[in-house]
């Protein structure tokens, strides 16, 4: 079991909880003395077996401090990531090209090294996360530095490198923060790749949102590979490749002349905006039958983008400002209604 599964079993007991107590009191359902006793005395002894193992919220005040601390830890790892770039920056230029070789190579090994050392003395993986980041910063700062110093020819391979990295300390350490970075990284590589099959230099490939279609569907196909050791990663492959795909398709179907495609900059907007339509509707329905919260809320947040985005295209210029935006209020009771309506029809399918 890992600390998801324990959170997630946490939270069903204090549910349960909640639930038994609003049973009672309605004159529904009452355990026995000793029935009540025993369950009790089981959640308890579970409560403190998973506190001690997996150091898991059990309280509101506890999950409060834990998101404080996830802050503090990420704030952290910015800020000692910036001391050791202006500790590059301040002294590097009086140390020899030997020892600035050797400290370029010993720094992550040794952050990787700590990082390892305090995971297996850290339950929550505060301090993990933290050591994790600034080992992952101080690589991508060495590469570069490296590649200056031996004249290395840029490419987006580095991207790979780094995005490889950041997935061995995400996977080593089960850390979500480096799993972020190892994508961001790796979709970087992909969209690069991408743009230098259609001749773009490398470095250029922000230019065309499509090499991030291609590279986003690439990350959310992930998530068919086994993920048994790892499973409360495959949602963030699925949200984060979409979400890629999603940032393309809307700046497409506003600006159709930075498109690949050899048409007219309206009928490709045109083709890019009918897109979005389709498969934020496609990921909603998806996410609903597949029960992916994560993919459902990143559907409906991008059609709702598409749909306003059109009526502006279609209402602003001409429509007085009092009555747009009475309009789209009305259209957002709309999209409420039929979302509860389509809610109700989901529970009935189940039911």
């Amino acid at each position: 079991m890992q600390k998801d599964d324990a959170q997630k079993r946490v939270d069903r007991i204090y549910a349960f909880r909640n639930e038994l107590t609003q049973l009672e009191e309605a004159g529904v359902l009452t355990l026995g003395g000793d029935e009540a006793r025993q369950v009790q005395n089981y959640h308890d002894n579970l409560l403190g077996e998973y506190a001690e193992h997996f150091d898991v919220d059990v309280t509101g005040v506890d999950r409060q401090l834990s998101w404080g601390m996830r802050i503090v830890s990420f704030l952290g790892a910015l800020a000692i990531s910036a001391a050791i770039f202006f500790f590059f920056y301040r002294f590097w230029g009086d140390l020899s090209t030997s020892l600035q070789v050797v400290i370029l190579i010993l720094a992550p090994l040794l952050l990787l090294l700590a990082t390892g050392f305090v995971a297996t003395r850290e339950k929550t993986l505060y301090f993990t996360s933290l050591l994790a980041s600034v080992a992952f910063a101080a690589f991508v700062l060495d590469l570069s530095v490296l590649g200056t110093i031996f004249n290395v020819t840029p490419s987006q391979n580095v991207f790979l490198v780094w995005g490889c990295f950041a997935l061995l300390l995400a996977y080593g350490f089960s850390l979500r923060l480096p799993l972020v970075a190892g994508m961001t990284c790796l979709m970087g590589y992909l969209a690069a790749t991408v743009g230098t099959w259609s001749g773009c230099y490398w470095i250029s490939f922000g230019e065309r949102p499509e090499n991030f279609i291609v590279a986003g569907l690439i990350l959310a196909l992930v998530p068919l590979l086994p993920h048994r050791h790892h499973p409360q990663f495959a949602g963030n492959y699925r949200v984060f490749g979409f979400l890629a795909i999603f940032i393309s398709i809307l700046i497409l179907a506003n600006y159709g002349e930075i498109s690949y495609l050899a048409w007219s900059s309206t009928h490709i907007e045109y083709l890019y905006q009918v897109l979005g339509f389709v498969v934020s509707a496609g990921i909603i329905a998806l996410g609903i039958r597949r029960h992916w919260p994560g993919m459902v809320n990143l559907g409906a947040t991008f059609f709702v983008l598409f749909l306003y985005t059109k009526l502006y295209d279609w209402w602003w210029d001409w429509m007085p400002k009092y009555l747009f935006f009475l309009l789209l209020g009305l259209i957002a009771i709309g999209l409420l209604l039929g979302m509860r309506r389509l809610r109700a029809t989901g529970r009935e399918v189940t039911a």
